[in-house]
């Protein structure tokens, strides 16, 4: 066989294995990868509360009492009040006083540490979960049966996709998303924040969310 032909029958054999490759990409991108997205789709979602709106002041518990809420899971920093405030400010106490009017239970679920939550929450007369390792279910069901409803009856509330929203929804929640009452936060939650950012442009351009993440004058 001479040389020219060997090197024919080498061209057409490397040919061939291209045209494999190509075909093997093209199935992925008409098969494969839309199966792929679909899963992150369905990820992502998992950040994307059922409701939004600029502070806890803004959640009313005859509307809450309409759609058959009785019980409410919130968290702590930057929700009820900014992360290095140490006490209830008398806002956040009548609005606890105005819950509890209208029958409505309230828990604090917090990732912080005992003192920090204990000294917040025990003059209000409020149920808390500390260190709560949120975006874990354990908290949330936890708070649940401790006031004694169903998932129905129970919203959670929080200023943060990763924890809040996040694990809120995976327990099977109804969640209610609010702005930071302040733009600082702790270490691990400015990490988180990057974190966020990037979730709510993707959920921008997707059009599932019409909000602005913060207020700006």
């Amino acid at each position: 066989m001479s040389v020219i032909v060997e090197r024919f029958l080498l061209y057409l054999s490397f040919q061939k294995k291209i045209l494999k490759h190509e075909v093997i990409l093209y199935m992925m991108s008409k098969e494969i990868l839309p199966v792929y997205m679909d899963g992150v789709n369905q990820m992502l979602n998992n950040f994307l509360p059922n409701e939004h709106v600029p502070s806890v002041f803004d959640i009313d518990p005859e509307e809450l009492k309409e759609k058959g809420v009785k019980g409410v899971i919130t968290d702590l920093d930057n929700t009820l009040v900014a992360w290095d405030v140490r006490d209830a400010t008398d806002d956040i106490k009548k609005w606890f006083l105005k819950m509890e009017s209208h029958g409505i239970q309230v828990t604090i679920a917090s990732n912080n540490k005992e003192t920090r939550v204990k000294l917040f929450s025990e003059p209000l007369k409020t149920r808390f979960i500390y260190s709560a390792r949120k975006p874990l279910s354990k908290a949330f069901k936890k708070a649940q049966k401790q006031m004694g409803l169903t998932k129905d009856e129970v919203v959670v509330v929080g200023d943060q996709l990763l924890t809040d929203v996040l694990g809120g929804n995976l327990a099977g929640f109804h969640t209610i998303l609010v702005v930071p009452i302040v733009e600082t936060d702790g270490f691990f939650t400015r990490i988180n924040r990057k974190v966020e950012r990037r979730i709510l442009n993707w959920m921008r351009k997707k059009g599932k969310i019409t909000w602005e993440r913060r207020h700006h004058s």
